[in-house]
């Protein structure tokens, strides 16, 4: 099983919102793939409970469960990215500086997406916007066992180096 990260600030919103769509997609379509999500500075989430309401009623909406997404916030580690077959952060204009501090070995070897956090866009725009990248990228990865197999060795060399 393969994994796909998704990186945001708090890991409350956005980055559980894409992880719960892929995992519930990648079961519907049998995928060998699950998705994980990450904050680079989840001592900033000030909200109640373990998840945003918005993101739980766009869940609701879509029948999606709960249980497709981390059960809370949870710190962004070297192993993480060391772990995953796919890295994505939801807005590259928020979330390559802190890359760039925090594990700056990293900040050039992921994917950036421009989903805006909701001090910027609505819920009822960015969670959309979300679940039409999170399937693009669904799209996206190889179905073939072998490829897949070279692709991950061929990712792991990149990264160490």
């Amino acid at each position: 099983m393969q994994s796909v990260l998704f990186i945001c600030t708090g890991n409350y919103y956005r980055s559980r919102f894409a992880e719960a769509v892929f995992n519930h997609e990648a079961v519907r379509r049998k995928l060998k793939f699950r998705a994980y999500s990450r904050g680079l500075a989840t001592w900033l989430v000030d909200g109640d409970g373990p998840i945003s309401p918005h993101t739980l009623a766009a869940l609701k909406k879509l029948n999606i469960p709960l249980g497709c997404t981390g059960k809370k916030p949870t710190p962004l580690t070297s192993y993480d990215l060391v772990s995953a077959y796919r890295i994505v952060a939801l807005k590259e204009a928020e979330h390559r500086p802190m890359m760039e501090k925090q594990f700056p070995e990293w900040a050039a070897k992921i994917e950036y997406w421009g989903v805006h956090d909701i001090d910027f866009a609505d819920p009822v725009q960015a969670l959309p916007q979300i679940h039409d990248q999170v399937l693009k990228l669904i799209e996206s990865l190889p179905l073939n066992h072998s490829k897949l197999i070279r692709k991950t060795k061929k990712n792991a060399i990149n990264r160490r180096s």
